[in-house]
């Protein structure tokens, strides 16, 4: 599946993927037009590391951290809470505990 995915992409049929991904994963919906080019070069990359060691649990924790991006972009409220820029410096970071 990570062969067939990457040669599509490769050999100039991305804008198939990109027309079947919502039917898959119906949340790319919410994405960006450059997050989702960005999403499918992560996925075929991910896709084929992931194959090559016999562990799909990459692909697993990939999905869900672009479901949540995607999650963000749906939520108006959210996607400017937490894109708004913070006014001026916000001081130096204490050390944490027991790390001095």
């Amino acid at each position: 599946t990570a062969r067939l995915l990457a040669g599509l992409i490769r050999t100039g049929s991305p804008a198939a993927v990109r027309r079947v991904l919502p039917e898959a994963l119906p949340w790319v919906t919410f994405l960006p037009e450059a997050d989702i080019d960005q999403f499918l070069t992560e996925l075929v990359t991910v896709a084929q590391g992931a194959a090559a060691i016999g562990n799909l649990s990459p692909m697993a924790v990939l999905l869900t951290q672009w479901r949540h991006t995607a999650e963000v972009y749906a939520d108006p409220a959210l996607l400017a809470t937490l894109t708004r820029e913070p006014e001026g410096d916000l001081g130096p970071v204490p050390v944490p505990d027991g790390e001095r």
